[in-house]
């Protein structure tokens, strides 16, 4: 039998009075007095238990308000863009003039069953995040795959500012290759100025540095020397180094699935990607720009530039073997040269000294000097020329008739 049960026989039935019951019982008198009038109202179901819960909420959130949160929720996520809290706050504030913390609309979100607990994800105050004091002093750059409509696979490169976020190229392609690296990043600078520094991947689009002594600069990193830029590149198998930009490949894909009409042609791609670089840069407020758009962060400061004068050249050593055309290859800026030596020295092992344009191959066994030639780098052929001590060769003159 429950206490309320006990009580209510007590004062009803046996006719004891409320201040004996509540003594006996360890109970208020003010709680006895609801408790008896309410048995008298209602009989039995003044036993079944009640919610707690006010008749009145004061501070309750404006049921609009919350109709409003709900319809932003859709509408953002449905568009492939972010839809959590605090962007739900950026744009209440911004384009309707209503104030709420992250943490009411979190608590709506979630009686509306619409958060999905990832107890597993990692926090993000786990990682160690670093970022550029001023935008253009760090640029980051990758590529990323794509499926058109019609299966074919395309990629899509990207330069990003690393202090501000702010996407500086966003180019699709068939294919991503050395060349159009070079080409984009041109482009690029011609559009926001000179960073500081580039930092990318070690893919081989833009850097060689893991092709030994025969791959050369290519040409995103012949542009790179050439501009007095310094170029980083990530740690082997550790893509958080290059992590904003490998977190915009995220937003973009998402933003390109829920699109109402997917691409079926790189033209037709590249319009999508011009729609949400606008977007990404200067409508999306960005959580780690203190809410900011990338396009206000970019210009808030001071634009850096690469400092002093490089004096280095592109010094190296490369052991090579003379092929069966009796030529070596040497790429320079992207370009793969062909290096003749005479057929006489087929299979012959040979070292190449480099320095920039000039070239010295020698033998690698005895250190004869086959050849030493400044590069023409116009040309793909160096042909081997007129041996020394040997006069030029004249073309023949037909006889007179």
């Amino acid at each position: 039998m429950s206490k309320a049960r006990l009580v209510i026989t007590a004062v009803v039935l046996e006719g004891r009075s409320q201040s004996e019951v509540a003594r006996t019982y360890g109970v208020s008198q003010p709680w006895i007095s609801r408790l008896v009038a309410r048995y008298r109202a209602e009989g039995e179901a003044a036993f079944q238990p009640r919610s707690r819960r006010p008749h009145r909420s004061p501070s309750a959130t404006d049921p609009a308000v919350t109709d409003l949160v709900l319809t932003l929720r859709k509408d953002l996520a449905g568009q492939g863009l972010d839809a959590g809290p605090h962007t739900i706050c950026w744009h209440l504030q911004t384009h309707h003039q209503v104030t709420l913390s992250p943490a009411t609309v979190s608590r709506i979100l979630t009686r509306q069953s619409l958060v999905t607990p990832e107890p597993k994800k990692r926090p993000k105050s786990s990682y160690v995040r670093f970022e550029a004091d001023l935008p253009n002093q760090t640029w980051q750059t990758d590529f990323t795959h794509y499926r058109l409509v019609t299966g074919r696979d395309v990629e899509v490169l990207n330069f990003i500012d690393d202090h501000s976020r702010y996407l500086l190229a966003c180019v699709a392609f068939h294919r991503v290759t050395g060349p159009a690296v070079a080409i984009t990043f041109k482009e690029t600078v011609a559009t926001h100025g000179i960073p500081a520094s580039v930092l990318s991947d070690n893919g081989m689009v833009f850097t060689t540095r893991f092709a030994g002594g025969k791959g050369g600069r290519n040409g995103l990193e012949t542009e790179l020397h050439r501009l007095n830029i310094v170029q980083k590149n990530s740690s082997p198998n550790h893509p958080q180094t290059c992590g904003k930009v490998e977190r915009l490949h995220q937003t973009l894909k998402k933003w390109l699935r829920a699109q109402p009409v997917q691409p079926a042609t790189l033209a037709q791609l590249q319009t999508l990607l011009n729609q949400f670089t606008e977007h990404y840069n200067t409508r999306r407020p960005h959580r780690s720009l203190n809410r900011r758009t990338p396009a206000a962060a970019y210009t808030a400061r001071p634009k850096a530039t690469p400092s002093g004068t490089r004096t280095d050249t592109h010094d190296r050593v490369r052991r090579d073997r003379i092929d069966d055309t009796g030529a070596v290859t040497l790429r320079h800026n992207g370009r793969l040269h062909h290096i003749g030596l005479g057929r006489t020295l087929t299979r012959t092992p040979v070292l190449l000294l480099i320095d920039d344009l000039d070239i010295r191959i020698i033998n690698a066994a005895t250190g004869e000097l086959y050849r030493h030639l400044t590069l023409d780098t116009t040309r793909d052929h160096q042909p081997l020329g007129t041996p020394p001590g040997r006069p030029p060769r004249t073309r023949r003159q037909p006889d007179p008739q």
